[in-house]
């Protein structure tokens, strides 16, 4: 093939390349115009489209508007208001800085801009492809028509989806700015019909009026400072995640973003809460000193990059640890929560007076199952000790309603199947998977009395060591991260410039492709750092040995021994579900009851 010489782009070919990078389908019209919107302090948004945006878009705001003699360096590429030096670049605090988008947008298509200043005696209108300036009519702010999107590139427009699609993403990228700035109003309309609208409410109302009041009783408030970074939003309750990974929103200094380095970090908060593949549901706002996060990393923005990547993961992952921690079973107002938590907690069940019911004294409390004077430890075996109850049994009759009212998790009536503990409460009826919590409650001790970071797992030494090939990080991970490895029960060292030699495993793992398991090691250690890395490790062998010393199933237990479960769940972080993620109790509510049976009715 010639060589081909070396020449400058022409401008357009220069704009369309530009345009590519910013503007993928109508949403990234929406995005980049709310932003300017926001930018220039408007308290009302209202958004228009015509076919999903692809005829017609339009964006009005009652911002501070635009000058008549600016209008034209509006659109012009790179011209902004919003930095002006590199400094202003390195603390970035508005959501538009790069001054590409109007040029961007008006280089694949129609596009107008009618603004007023507060100054100003009448609006002015100019129309990009033309370049005409002229008066015209509006109050104060800004309005932005972007008409026959892609119309100078058919083979982009040809990518476009359907128009219900296409709407649907630009209302996603409203609803994204609706929930970082409650303080707005919003509307969408869409072929003129008003589809959506968020009236300025406070945080808390907003969240519940973008994603719905099932979200609020699915989720916990999160509120957390670590040292520059603040944490707040909401993070949804284990038992209430979801299939697919469509309700989680992540925002840095109010810009929406996806950062592969906090979703590891909420990830791993919900290590051993999640069931399976389920996904958490989160609106998690971080707020950290500009100059401590880069924004100028992606076209779109949608991507950030943090000056100390390492600390604001542990950060945001304890944080959410923490907010996880407590159980609904540590606050009367949320016992009752069903698997479908409902709006609002329930309040305590009264049973309506039947003249037949059955005095209390007849009601049948073990079905038939024995009990014992002195009940045996419900593990007996277990090096961490049987489960205490948290009084003395004689102090807390469990026949005995007196103190029932101040048991979140209620008295026990009976085992159901070898399986399940059934329990009475002021709501209802709970039924307890016996293995399921007796399992957390272990993990968690276990945790608890492991909590040395200096003691390392027990290690079993290779008969012959076994040999394998490294990439130059990987020896470099394996020579810098020695004492890490170490703690894992994993002796590695360099046998030649290309090759490890593995002289050890963890003892709990005596299957374990040795390998693949120094491959999995070190590739997570070079990404999140030793302590990330040996704290999950260590988490992973005790929920197997707590799963292990968990009582079983068909293991038949007291009554003593089913209430002493009961407290000790009432007393242990994330109880609500196993080290699995499955749930390890579940309310039935009185009324939930009579309507199975018609009462009433």
């Amino acid at each position: 093939m010639p060589r081909r010489a070396i020449r400058e782009l022409p401008d357009e070919l220069v704009s369309q390349i530009a345009a590519g990078e910013v503007v993928e389908r109508p949403a990234s019209v929406v995005r980049e115009l709310v932003d300017n919107a926001l930018d220039a302090g408007a308290r009302l948004v209202t958004v228009r489209l015509v076919a999903g945006g692809v005829r017609a878009i339009v964006v009005e705001d009652d911002g501070a508007g635009i000058p008549p003699d600016e209008l034209p360096l509006a659109l012009k590429r790179h011209a902004t208001s919003k930095v002006a030096t590199l400094a202003d670049l390195e603390s970035v605090a508005t959501m538009g800085f790069r001054g590409e988008a109007l040029a961007a947008i008006a280089s694949v298509a129609e596009l107008s801009i009618t603004s007023r200043t507060a100054d100003s005696a009448h609006a002015a209108r100019l129309d990009a492809r033309g370049g005409e300036l002229g008066a015209a009519a509006r109050g104060r702010g800004t309005t932005v028509e972007v008409r026959e999107l892609f119309f100078a590139t058919p083979a982009r427009r040809k990518f476009l989806k359907s128009d219900a699609t296409e709407y649907a993403h630009a209302l996603e990228a409203l609803r994204r700015h609706a929930l970082a700035r409650p303080d707005v109003t919003f509307a969408m309309w869409h072929d003129g019909r008003l589809t959506a609208q968020w009236r300025a409410a406070s945080a808390e109302q907003r969240l519940a009026d973008v994603l719905g009041a099932e979200f609020i009783a699915a989720s916990r408030a999160i509120a957390a400072r670590r040292g520059p970074l603040a944490i707040r939003g909401r993070i949804g309750r284990p038992e209430a995640a979801r299939a697919r990974a469509d309700q989680q929103y992540l925002f840095v200094n109010g810009r929406y973003v996806r950062d592969r380095l906090v979703a590891h970090a909420l990830r791993a908060a919900y290590d051993d809460l999640l069931h399976g593949s389920r996904q958490p549901a989160y609106v998690l706002f971080l707020d950290i000193a500009p100059e401590l996060v880069d924004v100028n990393v992606h076209p779109t923005k949608i991507e950030v990059r943090f000056r100390d990547g390492r600390a604001l993961h542990g950060a945001v992952q304890a944080s959410v640890q923490d907010a996880l921690a407590d159980s609904r079973a540590l606050a009367a107002q949320d016992v009752a929560a069903p698997a479908t938590p409902p709006a609002s907690a329930p309040t305590p069940y009264a049973a309506p007076a039947q003249p037949d019911a059955i005095p209390p004294s007849y009601r049948q409390a073990t079905l038939g199952l024995p009990e014992r004077s002195s009940p045996p430890p419900l593990v007996r075996d277990a090096p961490w000790g049987p489960i205490a109850a948290a009084s003395p049994p004689a102090a807390l009759d469990p026949r005995s309603a007196e103190d029932h009212d101040a048991w979140p998790l209620g008295r026990a009536l009976a085992q159901l199947g070898g399986v399940y503990v059934l329990a009475e409460n002021r709501h209802g009826l709970v039924i307890v998977d016996m293995h399921a919590a007796h399992e957390r409650v272990v993990y968690e001790r276990l945790k608890a009395s492991l909590n040395d970071p200096d003691a390392p797992l027990p290690a079993q030494p290779l008969l012959l060591p076994v040999s394998m090939a490294a990439s130059p990080l990987e020896m470099a991970t394996a020579e810098n991260e020695r004492d890490a490895l170490l703690a894992l029960g994993l002796d590695v060292a360099a046998l030649s410039a290309q090759t490890l030699a593995v002289r050890s495993r963890p003892a709990a793992l005596p299957d374990a492709d040795v390998a693949d398991l120094v491959r999995s090691v070190l590739a997570e250690l070079a990404q999140h750092g030793a302590s990330r890395v040996v704290a999950r490790a260590r988490d992973d062998l005790l929920a197997t040995m707590a799963c292990h010393g968990a009582v079983r199933a068909n293991r038949r237990l007291t009554i003593d021994e089913m209430n002493a479960l009961l407290r000790e769940m009432e007393r242990t972080e994330r109880s609500d579900t196993c080290n699995h993620g499955r749930p390890t109790w579940r309310q039935v509510t009185g009324r939930e009851l009579d309507a199975l049976f018609l009462r009433g009715k």
